[in-house]
């Protein structure tokens, strides 16, 4: 009995441990894309103050940042082949869906476009991340209590994908950090950067 008790605690404690996967390392050096939308632009800060700027210089990572102001889940989807064949990056982070929610695109079509971003990509053989966005509300944006769409954390699941969570709406529920209702300014999207980059540390993909 007592064995059974120990062997049971360890099991707990190894859980709660370990409670993200982990991934293969991507190196210094190693091209990374990230397909995202004014959000990764840097939209509402000055050039270079963006987050994948922030990324590079934290992970020394080859970042190509194809953020796009305005872009939709379908926009990202035409423009992937053409930029996995150009880039051939070891790790595709995708940060759509805004502007599907400000534009009320049926969430099904939002979620069949991730969809086939994450198996486009992974066909390919190119580590995929989601990045969680919040659900569009002007009134929890002005009381600074915004959250992630549920869809993300769904679709992370489904197709086993790993999900960085919460950090735009952790951002663009202060203030202080944001240009407007839907953008960072330069200090928010320092933390956006720290805050992924935590993330991927704990992922296993950056050191």
């Amino acid at each position: 009995m007592k064995k059974l008790i120990y062997l049971l605690l360890i099991l707990i404690l190894t859980s709660c441990g370990s409670h993200k996967e982990k991934y293969t390392t991507i190196p210094q050096g190693a091209t990374v894309l990230i397909l995202g939308d004014s959000l990764s632009y840097g939209t509402g800060a000055n050039t270079g103050e963006d987050y994948p700027t922030q990324l590079a210089k934290t992970t020394g990572w080859k970042i190509i940042n194809e953020g796009v102001p305005g872009d939709t889940t379908a926009g990202g989807l035409e423009r992937l082949p053409a930029l996995l064949e150009q880039d051939q990056p070891k790790l595709l982070i995708v940060e759509l869906g805004g502007n599907d929610f400000l534009h009320q695109v049926p969430e099904s079509e939002t979620i069949a476009n991730l969809k086939s971003i994450l198996a486009q990509s992974k066909k390919q053989g190119v580590t995929t991340i989601l990045v969680a966005i919040p659900v569009f509300s002007p009134l929890k944006a002005a009381l600074g209590n915004l959250s992630d769409h549920p869809l993300y954390e769904k679709l992370a699941k489904e197709t086993a994908t790993p999900l960085i969570a919460g950090v735009f709406s952790d951002v663009l529920s202060d203030r202080d950090l944001k240009s407007d209702q839907i953008h960072p300014n330069a200090q928010g999207y320092v933390e956006v950067g720290n805050k992924m980059a935590q993330a991927l540390k704990q992922w296993g993909f950056a050191n």
